[in-house]
């Protein structure tokens, strides 16, 4: 029944008007109150100085981002090299083109920032494919749905659960691979970094990885521009790791803060990202 609901939200975003999606999401926020109650937690202790009100307002954006998020998502199958244009363009480009000469190949850092789904299913359709790392959905039909819309644009994905091997091997092929870096993870896996000024927990695989081969690591983010009405896939200057895996995790996170103080309403905030907590400490939520 799930993969069914699922297959007729997409064909009605596929083939009906963009307002559908903001329903759809209208009806994810009612269905689901807890994602909202998560969101002003979340941008409690983030944002303190600014006012209930206020905060309420960045969830609202955040439910309307992933609106179009789910709008695009839908229209994979229609768009391609000719009309790629009207959904989004390139800033940044020749970070990407000059890692690609160093060859060993390039690590973007992302996150669910913006339409993380669009920037590398354009990216292959603008550049050239590249690889994905995933984490499989829990319903295995509607996991199948996704991941042959993700590879649409000639993608190829890797599992998270045994993603180390296939990382490396994209690199030493001097392929890119894409990595959302924003989630919460277990103390086993990570070390705290600081976070909107409240300590949480990151995986430093990807600092690791990035230090061991070599790779050339560029921040990058689908970000959505109103007075544009598309989206502008945005690389940042590379950044270097040194080694220290905990130092170089928390460079990447203070990069990512600084986009998303620059576009807040487009983060997930419905994500409970500080859940790991350091020992001692008090459950935020």
């Amino acid at each position: 029944m799930t993969y069914l609901f699922a297959r007729c939200v997409l064909w009605s975003l596929a083939h009906g008007p963009e307002s559908l999606a903001g329903m759809y999401t209208k009806l994810l926020d009612l269905a689901l109150p807890r994602l909202r109650r998560v969101a002003m937690r979340n941008l409690e202790f983030a944002y303190p100085e600014k006012t209930p009100v206020e905060r309420k307002a960045i969830v609202d954006d955040v439910f309307r981002s992933i609106a179009r998020l789910l709008y695009a998502f839908a229209r994979f199958p229609k768009i391609n090299r000719k009309n790629i244009s009207e959904w989004i363009r390139y800033e940044g480009l020749e970070y990407f083109v000059e890692a690609k000469k160093r060859g060993h190949g390039v690590l973007f850092a992302t996150a669910h920032l913006g339409n993380w789904e669009l920037s590398a299913f354009a990216h292959g359709l603008m550049t050239e494919p590249m690889n994905v790392v995933v984490r499989p959905l829990d319903n295995p039909s509607i996991d199948r749905l996704v991941e042959d819309r993700r590879q649409l644009s000639g993608n190829r994905l890797i599992e998270k659960r045994d993603a180390a091997r296939a990382i490396l091997r994209a690199l030493n092929a001097n392929e890119a691979v894409g990595i959302l870096i924003d989630q919460n993870t277990s103390l086993a896996e990570g070390a705290f970094v600081e976070f909107f000024g409240t300590p949480a927990c990151a995986n430093t695989a990807f600092a690791k990885i990035a230090h061991r081969t070599g790779a050339t690591v560029i921040p990058g983010f689908a970000l959505w521009l109103e007075n544009d009405r598309r989206y502008v896939l945005r690389f940042y200057p590379p950044l270097e790791m040194t080694g220290d895996a905990a130092a170089d995790t928390q460079r990447l996170h203070a990069v990512l803060e600084s986009v998303i103080r620059e576009y807040p309403g487009q983060w997930l905030w419905i994500h409970r990202r500080w859940k790991t907590r350091p020992p001692g400490d008090e459950s935020l939520y």
